[in-house]
């Protein structure tokens, strides 16, 4: 009997703790149905924002450049390419070194062009001895042509008491003699010019050479890059998005090894999608939180919107750059640090919203919301963010409306008929700011409830 007695009460036991647990899991579990199907009108500030993440970027830098080969004509320019480059984050000042380029191929110009110098001037140092010694020759004939002159008058002079034909002779032999002087004075200014005009192609070919010299010596100068001015040094990228570095080759038509960004003109580089972008403007107040400060909030302003979208290559879809600029500057700002950005597009004062969810409506496309005290309430909808929606009229501040479709909704009464003129109105175009929120919730409604999307103007 004890034994039956204590198996009886047991199973009494069990069967208590049973139902009790049932008991208690379908209160919590009204409970939170509770807590999850409702949500109460709110009332205070409401605020429209695209948020997008961005980075520093400073609107002036200036460019560390490489030497300028372009502006050297007199020879071709060969590849540039970086050897040695400090590190990206040093902060520098004005002359301290920054990058080093290979220079072996210009160093073997240099060698070539150096030879070449020694040839021109060996030409030239020839040349100019050549037609001394030929212009020294030719006046030493001009002289002896002359001393034979003299003594062909002479020769005349003495012939007037000789035959006619004596004398005939020694006219003829002066003639002789004159025709080789004046054929020797034109033949030296002929050769004097020739030699003055070889002089100086020579003389121009060494100095375009000496120029050259110059110019390949002053290129290797530039090898060794210094900083323009105090500032941190930034690695520039290429099309791909690939940092510059040791290997790298430069453009000859723009040697840019990095820059230095202005420190005082930092701004937050962000990229707003297609579909958001219509929203922003320039002047459009910008909350700024910096990941390397998480506590603090940074207010700016929008100064510039891209007119042209643009594809990133982590992204499907197009997306337009915008610019932030501060209010105020911290000095402890550096380039290319995180920002995470929310833009505000609008903001409203003391409004009533709820949830997005908890807005529905019928085939008769006027908006409602069903209410815990069993109402299906027609309201007026105006602006709504990602989240919630105001309700201009037909809800008071703590009314409990239901996030989904009630069971027994039909059972619900309906109330507010009083504004259904008003939407109606709204509807027809009356008021186009205030209408887009309304269509976007009714064709997204009537999608849902029907499986068609209605045309909405």
């Amino acid at each position: 009997m004890t034994m039956k007695r204590t198996v009886i009460i047991t199973i009494i036991a069990v069967v208590i703790s049973s139902v009790a647990l049932m008991i208690f899991a379908r209160l919590t579990s009204d409970k939170d149905k509770t807590k999850l199907d409702f949500a109460e009108a709110q009332k205070g500030s409401f605020e429209i924002s695209v948020s997008t993440t961005g980075d520093l970027e400073a609107e002036q830098s200036y460019d560390i450049k490489g030497p300028d080969i372009v502006k050297y004509r007199l020879f071709r320019a060969s590849p540039l390419k970086i050897t040695d480059l400090i590190q990206e984050g040093s902060i520098v000042r004005k002359g301290d070194y920054i990058a080093t380029l290979d220079r072996s191929d210009y160093e073997n110009v240099l060698k070539d062009e150096l030879s070449q110098l020694e040839v021109t001037e060996s030409d030239l140092s020839m040349k100019v001895l050549d037609t001394a010694v030929t212009l020294t020759t030719l006046r030493d004939d001009i002289k002896n042509q002359i001393f034979a002159v003299e003594e062909a008058k002479i020769t005349v002079d003495k012939s007037k008491y000789e035959p006619p034909s004596v004398q005939r002779q020694a006219a003829l032999d002066l003639e002789k003699e004159q025709r080789t002087l004046d054929w020797n004075k034109k033949l030296y200014s002929l050769r004097d010019a020739q030699c003055r005009l070889d002089v100086k192609n020579l003389r121009i070919a060494n100095r375009i050479q000496i120029q050259k010299v110059k110019e390949l010596q002053a290129v290797l100068k530039e090898f060794t890059i210094k900083a323009p001015s105090d500032g941190i040094v930034l690695y520039i990228r290429d099309r791909l998005g690939a940092k510059y570095q040791a290997g790298t080759v430069l453009n000859p038509f723009n040697p840019i090894v990095a820059t230095l960004p202005d420190l005082n003109s930092l701004m937050s580089k962000m990229y707003i999608s297609e579909i958001d972008i219509s929203k922003v403007r320039p002047g459009l107040p910008v909350q700024i939180k910096i990941d390397a400060f998480k506590d603090r909030i940074f207010n700016g302003e929008v100064t510039s919107v891209a007119n042209i979208g643009e594809q990133l290559s982590n992204s499907d879809s197009k997306v337009f750059e915008v610019l932030a600029r501060f209010n105020h500057l911290d000095p402890s700002f550096k380039p290319l640090m995180t920002t995470n950005n929310k833009v505000i597009i609008k903001t409203f004062s003391n409004v009533v919203y709820v949830p997005l969810e908890s807005v529905h409506t019928g085939a008769d496309s006027i908006p409602f919301v069903y209410t815990k005290e069993g109402r299906k309430q027609i309201v007026i909808p105006g602006d709504a963010n990602d989240k919630n929606i105001i309700i201009e009229k037909g809800l008071a501040e703590g009314t409990s409306v239901y996030l989904s479709t009630p069971d027994k909704y039909d059972r619900f009464r309906l109330s507010g008929m009083e504004l259904i003129s008003e939407l109606r109105e709204r509807q027809a175009g009356r008021y186009d700011e205030k209408t887009k929120p309304v269509r976007r919730i009714l064709a997204n409604d009537l999608e849902t409830e029907t499986g068609e999307r209605p045309k909405i103007n």
